[in-house]
């Protein structure tokens, strides 16, 4: 099953990744590949409760990746970590087949409660650099989390989250905001346009008091 699994994710990091030549530069110089088969070989001593092994496992890969997955953590098949420094996937979260996550990425918890406390994220689900998805809800299958969103609910399927605090953008296929779903930097950011908004208000004001004082 470990080779299974393995063969798997390299053969989906290929097809994702134009920059990826062979399998065996994929499974001897991509730090996300090597971060998850230190996480298999974490997770099988983490299930036999040998928790002490599994975490220093899963430390030593943190040390050298720059990615940290804890090894409770539950992962399909498929999974690619793209660049990956910075990414933290907690004790409880739970991946499906096929996703993607880039460099940045929390799957965190909210609080210090035990039980269930990290994300579910669904099956084909990307996951933009930066984003923070935090609390024991799911992330619907083929959804998308852009760049830099923070994500406190739960997404449906077939959808796009996008903004601080996220917000649904795109649901099967029909638009609920503009945004254009192309790839995980083309989205529209309502944060960033509010800003703008505001910016755009303010220098009218400042305008106008200088024409009031001349």
């Amino acid at each position: 099953m470990f080779f299974k699994n393995l063969r798997a994710d390299i053969e989906l990091i290929k097809e994702r990744d134009p920059a990826a030549r062979t399998s065996f530069e994929v499974l001897m110089l991509y730090s996300g590949v090597r971060a998850l088969i230190s996480y298999r070989i974490a997770h099988w001593f983490f299930n036999k409760r040998l928790f002490y092994i599994a975490r220093a496992i899963s430390q030593r890969s943190r040390r050298k990746t720059g990615i940290e997955i804890h090894p409770g953590a539950k992962i399909g098949t498929g999974f690619f970590i793209d660049h990956g420094m910075g990414v933290v996937i907690g004790e409880t979260a739970e991946i499906g087949d096929n996703c993607t996550i880039y460099q940045g990425v929390t799957l965190g918890g909210t609080g210090k409660q035990q039980g269930k406390r990290h994300p579910t994220i669904g099956n084909n689900v990307m996951i933009g650099s930066g984003a923070k998805i935090l609390g024991p809800f799911t992330v619907g299958d083929n959804s998308k989390v852009a760049s830099n969103a923070v994500v406190l609910d739960e997404v449906p399927p077939n959808s796009t989250a996008v903004g601080v605090p996220a917000r649904i953008v795109i649901k099967d296929g029909v638009k609920i905001v503009k945004a254009q779903d192309l790839d995980q930097i083309h989205f529209t950011d309502p944060v960033a346009q509010e800003l703008c908004k505001l910016q755009h208000r303010l220098d009218m004001l400042e305008k106008e008091l200088k024409d009031k004082k001349n």
